[in-house]
């Protein structure tokens, strides 16, 4: 009985709380970073494993430039994805960039791609990732190692390979 009068308790207090959730005021801000032109290799994929579709992208290359670094992408890393039968993408994008004053920096850049319908049911496509960056953290690039990023992808017909947009959540 004592369980049964706690378990109702615990219930109705959960239930005020969420009623009465307000909405902030303030969203976070977001600030430019860098944008990254990301060179890629031929993909390859491996059709109908017990997660879905895998697909990975060689990454062989690039440049990047912000207010605060710039530098290039070295070859060597991958952008790993993985699909499944309802139009979404999970990917895991791992390289290392250089900056030009020589600093190696880790990237993993993890994401949603997802193409669906809107509430209308027209198609609707949606491509967000957070990178989260690896940085000396004695260096000048010490800060990317403290803040949260997201970016999306800027689609050229100039450029072959993925320009990514990259925010810092402030």
């Amino acid at each position: 009985m004592k369980r049964l009068l706690f378990i109702g308790l615990l219930t109705a207090l959960v239930l005020n709380a969420s009623a009465q959730v307000s909405i902030p005021k303030e969203a976070p801000q977001l600030e430019f970073a860098l944008q990254l032109k990301v060179t890629l290799g031929e993909a390859f994929g491996i059709n109908n494993t017990q997660h879905g579709r895998r697909t990975v992208i060689p990454i062989t290359g690039g440049t990047f430039e912000g207010p605060q670094l710039k530098g290039t992408i070295i070859n060597g890393g991958a952008d790993y994805q993985l699909a499944n039968a309802d139009g979404r993408t999970e990917l895991e994008a791992i390289y290392c960039i250089k900056t030009d004053d020589g600093v190696y920096i880790h990237v993993r850049n993890r994401g949603i791609i997802a193409n669906s319908k809107d509430a209308e049911g027209r198609p609707s496509f949606y491509f967000r990732a957070a990178p989260q960056f690896e940085a000396p953290a004695d260096s000048k690039y010490g800060w990317l190692n403290n803040s949260l990023f997201v970016c999306a992808p800027e689609f050229s017909q100039d450029f072959k390979g993925i320009v990514l947009n990259v925010w810092r959540v402030k």
